[in-house]
């Protein structure tokens, strides 16, 4: 066996849980082959470098062996060598550390404390409605006549 499908070899090498996965891994432009994105059925040496975006860092992979099926995850080193860059594992360690610092929209419920701060930038307080001085108001009769001739 001199060549392999790369969306196999993914699979069989436990790059991907499945090989659907790693297929649609392909097509989305994730996976690439000496710096150029390739296709599902693109054909791997041994000795390929091959990088998988995998958010949020791109693992980066050498091809040392072609296998036909799928191996247990302690014979994947004789398959493939993990040639990743440090900067992308302290990458990945940042966002671990930091979690989720900011939902994006339209992800999920609000949370409690997301409740809490909508509550109190409404409540009437926040806006100086409890503030009203009838003696003194803001907007008098007058404002309301001098509005209305410049409207006319």
């Amino acid at each position: 066996m001199n060549d392999m499908r790369i969306d196999k070899w993914l699979w069989a090498t436990r790059v991907f849980k499945t090989r659907t996965l790693a297929t649609d891994a392909c097509k989305l432009g994730r996976v690439t082959k000496n710096g150029m994105n390739v296709k599902p059925s693109h054909l791997i040496k041994v000795g390929d470098k091959i990088s998988v975006k995998k958010s949020p860092i791109t693992f980066t992979f050498e091809v040392v062996g072609l296998l036909n099926n799928r191996v247990g995850a302690k014979l994947v080193p004789n398959y493939l060598k993990n040639i990743t860059t440090p900067d992308q594992y302290q990458l990945l360690e940042m966002v671990r550390i930091g979690g989720f610092v900011k939902r994006q929209k339209g992800l999920g419920r609000p949370t409690k404390k997301d409740g809490r701060e909508m509550k109190e930038f409404t409540e009437e307080a926040f806006f100086g409605f409890d503030d009203w001085d009838d003696e003194n108001p803001l907007w008098t009769e007058e404002d309301e006549e001098n509005l209305e001739q410049s409207l006319k």
